[in-house]
């Protein structure tokens, strides 16, 4: 084990960096906070670059269990509560986290899939509703999930958090120019459906069970038009109430759902 005590150490500092989305890819590393996700990183493989814990993580249910899995840990790191709480990245520290790192998926893996069901998320931007998004597609057996450029970071510290473990489950491929990607499928004979308000098509009406790619669209705007416009299908979710529209994290578990029962069924 290591221990440090000066914020103006470099692995301090690292970890600092990787707050912003600039220094985490080109360092192709990121911040997992907290016990569970931790936890999670360890059952999943992921490659853990150190792990840095202070003495408030034996204040916290589960903490003790954690330390006799990490305490051995080639590459375990005790600082002070204080210097944990300044690199914190939320507002009740748990006293543990991780810097793991990530590899850029080629989009060649996610098209070689035989009948997929893929979803491609256009400048979807909160946070939360990325990783909503990431942890449902999670449940329901998504083979991947694209995201193009405009979207926010999924190594964003808050959307890690919100994906509650499923970031180390869910194939996430990033492509900058949603157009081409999805030119690129159409011509693999992937049939591609877009959420739309006018949409002429009820999600329930819809054939989930060929290979399949879900454009969801940014919060307030929707999915863009270049992007809608090669989409072979408008789609809407029916709705007996007043409101316009959902949630993008919302409206994508509801047709991923239903993706899901039809190719259950």
């Amino acid at each position: 084990m290591i221990s440090i005590t000066s914020s103006s150490n470099s692995t301090i500092k690292l970890i600092n960096s990787l707050h912003r989305k600039k220094e985490r890819w080109a360092n192709k590393l990121f911040i997992v906070e907290g016990i569970k996700m931790v936890d999670e990183c360890i059952n999943n493989g992921y490659p853990i670059e150190f792990i840095v814990y202070s003495n408030q993580l034996f204040n916290v249910s589960g903490g003790d269990t954690l330390y006799n899995k990490i305490k051995d840990f080639h590459k375990l790191i005790n600082v002070p509560d204080k210097l944990y709480n300044d690199i914190s990245d939320v507002g009740t520290p748990q006293g543990v986290l991780a810097v793991i790192g990530f590899e850029i998926n080629s989009i060649d893996d996610l098209a070689d899939k035989r009948n997929p069901f893929i979803l491609l998320l256009d400048k979807v931007q909160d946070p939360g509703n990325m990783g909503t998004i990431i942890r449902t597609a999670d449940s329901f057996g998504i083979d991947g999930v694209i995201v193009v450029e405009g979207c926010v970071d999924v190594y964003n510290p808050k959307v890690v958090r919100s994906t509650m473990g499923s970031i180390f489950r869910v194939p996430i491929y990033h492509q900058n120019n949603g157009v081409n990607i999805i030119k690129e499928f159409k011509n693999r004979k992937i049939n591609i459906y877009s959420t739309s308000l006018e949409g002429d098509r009820y999600i329930q009406d819809v054939d989930f069970t060929k290979p399949s790619m879900l454009i969801i669209g940014n919060e307030s705007k929707g999915v863009s038009e270049p992007l809608q416009n090669l989409a072979d299908t408008l789609i809407k979710i029916p709705m007996l109430g007043d409101a316009e529209s959902l949630n993008a994290a919302v409206a994508s578990s509801i047709i991923m759902y239903e993706g899901l029962r039809q190719r259950l069924e």
